[in-house]
């Protein structure tokens, strides 16, 4: 069985990758949103967060478990989550590095994404500037978008464009590698 393709919408806070899913969705039915967001809340509903009994790994473990668990099984999916810290690139580098990957940037500059927080409503004001510190900074996208300078239509359509070409998928190689070599050089 041919594993399903994976979307890698990655991207701040506010940045528009969820509404980025949906439209891609509308261009490749056969693809299917999943975002990490959606997932907590299933996590969310195991733990007593009140109390303090909660699930002593991180989301992410488990959200890039089901993801590769999903390709395995021929299912396309199209990615809505922020590689944010070295625990969660190392188990979306390690889960899902024999799954065939389009590594996408999604890019909003910092005035639009502080009006997006604002009328969102549901995110700490600052939050997506803040993870302007960490998001970008090593990943090497086969594509990158601005949701800003773009409909998300237009958007949608350059990234399907990207996976429907002849050109190579190597971002996600190109990331791991890099990715591997920062930790080596750590140890």
């Amino acid at each position: 069985m041919e594993k399903g393709m994976i979307i890698v919408l990655n991207g701040v806070s506010s940045s528009g990758k969820s509404t980025l899913a949906k439209e891609i969705t509308k261009l490749l039915p056969d693809f299917f949103a999943f975002s990490v967001d959606d997932y907590d809340l299933v996590i969310e509903k195991m733990e007593d967060r009140e109390h303090e009994r909660l699930i002593p790994i991180e989301t992410e473990y488990f959200y890039y478990k089901n993801v590769a668990m999903f390709s395995d099984r021929g299912v396309n999916l199209i990615l809505d989550q922020i590689l944010h810290d070295p625990i969660t690139l190392q188990n979306f580098y390690e889960t899902l590095k024999s799954c065939p990957i389009l590594l996408v940037g999604v890019h909003c500059p910092v005035e639009e994404l502080k009006k997006r927080e604002v009328l969102r409503g549901d995110r700490r004001i600052g939050q997506a500037i803040s993870q302007l510190s960490f998001v970008h900074k090593q990943e090497i996208y086969d594509i990158e978008v601005n949701t800003y300078a773009n409909s998300m239509m237009e958007c949608a359509k350059e990234i399907v464009d990207c996976l429907k070409s002849d050109t190579p998928l190597i971002g996600f190689e190109k990331s791991l590698e890099q990715f591997e070599s920062l930790r080596s050089s750590i140890k």
